[in-house]
């Protein structure tokens, strides 16, 4: 009996309390607090240079949202580009030649009639004071036509003189030198502000009606897509 008692002791001394369980964790609030977290933090993957995101959310290395150049519509292929230039060009040479004959040739037989014009208008009112009405449009529209391939080509072969006030500038520089040769230099020709005038204005006619248009064909201007 006491060695039984003894042993019964000796068994509750060595026996220990059991551990009591740790209460399962609460998965809705885990999650919640997880949500809370990521909403809360600023997203820094926009900020990123080098990567975006595709359709899926993943990232894709390497690309980027830098704007595109893109040429503005009507715009001619390349090819097309070069054989206008080409083709203006000659017909620069050509009205260049043109111009030369009809302006700085001597004019013996004019001698005694002419005298330069340094008023705007003076010369316009003679044309249209001349009994015949054939004479003055011979005058005022020959001088409006000497002016139109300015205003057609130099859009076209000098890409740099795209605008309106460019070309009407140029224009007017250049008919102004011719103006100053005949009256310094050729004997029978004389120096007439109205004819710069005329030539200036044929100018901005055929700009307004044909050169705008070729210019931004064959030299588009470059925009950068959204």
């Amino acid at each position: 009996m006491v060695r039984t008692a003894l042993r019964a002791r000796a068994a509750k001394a060595v026996r220990k309390p059991a551990p009591k369980p740790e209460p399962e964790p609460d998965r809705r609030k885990a999650g919640r607090d997880t949500t809370a977290r990521n909403r809360s933090e600023p997203r820094a993957e926009r900020s990123e240079p080098g990567k975006s995101r595709s359709f899926f959310g993943r990232r894709t290395p390497g690309r980027t949202t830098e704007r595109e150049p893109a040429r503005e519509t009507g715009a001619l292929a390349l090819p097309f580009r070069v054989l206008a230039m080409l083709v203006a060009f000659t017909a620069m040479v050509a009205f260049a030649v043109v111009l030369a004959r009809l302006t700085l040739e001597p004019s013996p037989a004019s001698t005694e009639l002419i005298h330069n014009n340094l008023h705007p208008g003076a010369s316009l009112r003679a044309y249209l004071d001349q009994p015949e009405l054939r004479d003055a449009v011979k005058q005022i529209g020959g001088n409006l036509l000497l002016g139109v391939p300015f205003g057609v080509l130099l859009p076209v072969v000098f890409p740099k003189t795209r605008g309106i006030l460019r070309v009407l500038a140029l224009t007017a520089v250049v008919m102004f030198l011719v103006e100053l040769v005949q009256g310094a230099l050729i004997t029978g020709r004389s120096f007439d502000i109205d004819d710069v005038i005329l030539n200036t204005a044929g100018a901005l006619v055929g700009y307004l009606l044909l050169g705008r248009r070729l210019g931004r064909a064959v030299h588009p201007r470059k925009r950068l897509r959204a």
